[in-house]
């Protein structure tokens, strides 16, 4: 803003100054509307063209500085540039230059280790019974009794269901008189067959007939014994599939009965283990539903390849475990290889380039490009089978910043 501007805004504001003074006190007196309503229109014009010239002053100076701004920034790229390609030439052409202006990157280290690695391999299994069993009826009959209940446990030998043998029980009954009276026939029999009276085939014939009875008294008896329904070893009735009148035949199921005891798991292992597992090998298992762990071996291995899946089955022997149920999911980590002197490290510093693998390693403050050979892999942790003793120092925060020869300072 000039000066000559500034100087009329101060002039012409003090003469609106008295003015509006002396209009509030009453001194001056209007005689003239309109001659009053031009001078009030002439300040106010005064007052809105006064607020637009300080505007653009401010913003001809804030674009002034931008631009200013704008243009140093412009210069210092300029300058950066110019430093980078001169500090290349010189690398290029004195390699003492290098050394000199190389900086230390900040860096932290890891040890490698060297003791024993053991790979597992990790599949999901399920709990299986070797006593779960349907329970089916062996005669026909009609249900008289149900006594048991779903989820019930029960003994060995208790009474599941009783079915209507009432025909059997007459069958019994016909065949008891029938097997009296050729006991009786046969004895007086065999008595005159001693005293050499009578024939050999009478004899015969009356010891046939006794032992004929005798034989389908024993089936008969067999038949009633099968009406009564009985647990065939101790465990727990999981499902109900009659109810009491209901008709039932020979091999219709009744019961869903799960054993306490004779538990495994049962897992599908890829086709590429073949060979490496085998039965006895030592196994973890965890339960997840229940937090817990135990430590077992492989009972069996499957020899038969799944064509669905490419898996084959292996058992895992399960001892009792109270809170351990048929269908509960657990994790297996069977071991499948360990060697008791190997070298390993954090597998995720291990790097890869065109010629293989490799890692950096600390030696007299640098870091050093050293490759490797990498073995298994498990839970983070990786086998080296060649390029480390296990005594190296290893870069570990800000390995992939540096690179081969690179000056660095270990952060304590």
């Amino acid at each position: 803003m000039t000066q000559a501007i500034r100087k009329g805004i101060i002039i012409h504001h003090s003469r609106f100054s008295r003015f509006a003074a002396a209009v509030g006190t009453g001194s001056v007196t209007i005689k003239n509307n309109n001659k009053h309503m031009k001078l009030a229109s002439k300040f106010l014009s005064l007052v809105a063209l006064t607020f637009i010239v300080i505007s653009c002053a401010t913003e001809e100076g804030v674009d002034a500085k931008k631009a200013e701004l704008e243009k140093l920034k412009s210069q210092s790229h300029e300058i950066d540039t110019q430093i980078q390609e001169l500090e290349a030439q010189l690398v290029q052409l004195d390699p003492e230059f290098a050394k000199q202006n190389q900086k230390s990157l900040l860096i932290t280290t890891a040890k490698a280790k060297k003791g024993r690695f053991e790979h597992y391999v990790e599949v999901t299994g399920s709990v299986l019974s070797k006593k779960n069993v349907m329970i089916s009826s062996e005669t026909v009959g009609r249900i008289l009794e149900v006594p048991v209940s779903e989820g019930q446990v029960v003994a060995k030998g208790t009474v599941l269901a009783r079915i209507d043998s009432e025909s059997i029980q007459n069958s019994i009954d016909e065949l008891q008189n029938s097997l009296d009276l050729a006991t009786t026939l046969f004895e007086k029999q065999e008595r005159l067959w001693n005293q050499q009276i009578g024939t050999e085939v009478q004899y015969l014939e009356a010891k046939n007939r006794k032992e004929g009875l005798e034989r389908n008294l024993a089936s008969a008896r067999t038949n009633l014994d099968k009406s009564i329904v009985r647990a065939p070893f101790s465990g727990t009735i999981e499902t109900i599939e009659v109810r009491l009148g209901e008709l039932v035949q020979p091999g219709a199921a009744m019961f869903q009965f799960v054993g306490e005891s004779d538990l495994f798991i049962e897992a599908d292992i890829s086709e590429s283990y073949i060979g490496v597992l085998g039965k006895g090998d030592s196994v973890d298992v965890y339960f997840p539903s229940i937090d817990k762990e135990l430590h077992t071996r492989v009972s069996s291995v499957g020899a038969i390849i799944n064509p669905d899946n490419r898996t084959f089955k292996v058992e895992v022997f399960l001892p009792n475990l109270p809170m351990v149920k048929p269908n509960m999911i657990s994790v297996l980590k069977i071991q499948d290889y360990e060697n008791p002197e190997a070298v390993t490290v954090p597998s995720y510093l291990i790097l890869s380039d065109n010629r293989g693998d490799y890692m950096f390693t600390v030696v007299d403050g640098k870091a050093k490009k050293t490759y490797v050979t990498r073995g298994k892999t498990f839970e983070r942790e990786s086998e080296i089978l060649d390029g480390l003793t296990g005594s190296e120092t290893l870069v570990d925060k800000g390995f992939r910043e540096v690179g081969d020869n690179f000056n660095v300072n270990i952060a304590q």
